[in-house]
């Protein structure tokens, strides 16, 4: 056979085809196609096989990449699905949503080298996304079905990974959600032409037809105390994530029209959805017509500013206090929202907020970076006397996620939690100061990536698989 791999030299770096900004700022479909057959070979075959792949060390999951690179160059597309699997629960998710110039793509050998990192992200897509078309993805038959069961609160990657992992191993899996659908920001938190709604419905239907119980619109704490859970199960994961949102201050901070990201995204998925949304439909979190102004510079800002665009927004303006070079968001999103019309406003912070009934002006301070702080990065600072005023009718914060008071709301003692308010858990078991009780993703970590929370979610499963069977163990050997 000839040599399938090494073809970097020979073969440029390409994407799937992305729409033309002005076809897809009209929908929230995708703006990536999909690669055909052929095209993922040939990406695929770029992969130099180096001895030590610094894409699966870059990648949370460790996922072997370079393997599945190979079997797709052949045209193994079977294989490349079943070994891209076996380390991902939702690689077509990761495939979409990963920052790949972050991670794996950003640690890729041939990019460090001036040829343009392999297309790790569009070919793992490309692979289980086939893999559902071909019939390959089938609901989980576990060889041996457990008695003990697990209560998971929070139906959001972390939790639905360890859902899966749980079932593969035969335990009965029950999972709350204080939403109607499961998903978490998945379904509600990121917009459709990142991660189109059908791609984690199937998942969710495929978990159900495996056995996992749903309990959904349930809120821990006013529908179902955590003691009932707990009760209820040999174990409990509580991977809630992180909902609690940052608010901007200055003077006017409290006007009308100045509201928060994730309301505003989870109105416009619902709307998607067909849900009859009345904030959004009488205009509150509908950015039709209007001059928006997005504060933060994240990937959820980025999913704000590109929304405003898709809902016909006249203007769309994002501020951001450092540079482009000291943005937390993807440089990618950046482009594609640049393309699509959005205006940054770099070092520039809001400053107050004016207006008659509503906002209508934003006070904006011009900043420039200072001495670094104790994270080593510039710390922003205000110019004196530099100030501009902004036009606005729709002001969106985008400030960040923080944890809730979960001990509080559920009103139970002895559940520990650092000065951040994030979940006390053991860094490799994920165990809670609370015998039989663990927690994964967000709660624990703070703000973080989805494939980080999967991650977490698989390990839960492993050491609630080995406490729950070691504990059945022993009752054995005591009678």
């Amino acid at each position: 056979m000839p040599q399938k791999m090494l073809q970097f030299v020979n073969v440029d770096r390409e994407m799937p085809e992305k729409r033309k900004a002005d076809e897809r700022a009209q929908d929230f479909h995708e703006i990536y196609q999909e690669f055909i057959e052929a095209k993922a070979e040939q990406q695929a075959a770029r992969c130099s096989q180096c001895g030590v792949p610094y894409c699966q060390s870059g990648c949370p999951l460790h996922n072997n990449i370079p393997d599945w690179l190979k079997l797709t160059a052949e045209g193994r597309l079977r294989e490349a699905w079943e070994v891209s699997q076996a380390t991902n629960t939702f690689p077509e998710i990761c495939g979409r949503i990963c920052p790949q110039d972050r991670l794996c793509e950003g640690n890729c050998v041939i990019e460090q080298s001036g040829h343009g990192t392999v297309t790790i992200g569009a070919v793992e897509k490309y692979i289980t996304d086939t893999a559902w078309e071909e019939g390959w993805v089938a609901p989980i038959a576990p060889p041996v079905e457990r008695e003990q069961s697990v209560g998971i609160i929070g139906a959001g990657p972390g939790g639905l990974a360890a859902a899966d992992m749980l079932r593969r191993k035969g335990f009965q899996v029950t999972v709350y959600d204080r939403y109607d659908r499961a998903g978490g920001l998945m379904i509600y938190g990121i917009p459709g032409f990142k991660l189109e709604k059908d791609v984690v419905m199937r998942r969710n239907e495929q978990l159900e037809k495996s056995g996992v119980t749903f309990k959904l619109g349930v809120n821990v704490g006013e529908d179902i105390s955590f003691d009932e859970i707990r009760s209820a199960h040999d174990a409990v994961l509580i991977a809630t994530g992180v909902y609690k949102l940052r608010q901007v201050g200055g003077p006017g901070a409290g006007s009308d029209g100045i509201v928060q990201a994730l309301d505003y995204l989870t109105a416009s998925n619902k709307n998607g959805f067909g849900d009859s949304v009345p904030a959004f439909e009488d205009g509150t979190l509908n950015a039709n017509g209007k001059k928006v102004v997005v504060i933060g510079g994240g990937d959820t800002a980025m999913d704000c500013v590109r929304t405003a665009i898709r809902q016909g927004a006249s203007s769309v303006k994002c501020l951001y206090r450092r540079d482009r070079a000291n943005m937390p968001g993807s440089q990618r999103e950046v482009a594609n929202a640049e393309e699509e019309g959005v205006v940054f406003e770099w070092l520039s912070a809001p400053k107050a907020f004016s207006g008659s009934k509503q906002v209508e002006r934003v006070k904006v301070a011009r900043m420039r970076l200072g001495a670094p702080d104790a994270s080593g990065r510039q710390s922003p600072e205000e110019i004196p006397g530099a100030e501009v005023e902004l036009d606005a009718d729709l002001v969106i914060q985008a400030l960040g996620f923080e944890p809730e008071d979960l001990p509080k709301l559920w009103g139970v003692d002895g559940l520990e939690v650092t000065r951040w308010g994030t979940i006390k858990a053991d860094f490799r078991t994920k165990q809670t100061a609370l015998p039989g009780v663990y927690a994964v993703g967000d709660i624990v970590r703070g703000a973080s990536l989805v494939v980080w929370a999967i991650r977490d979610g698989r390990e839960a499963a492993e050491a609630i698989e080995a406490e729950l069977l070691g504990n059945k163990a022993a009752k054995v050997a005591a009678e």
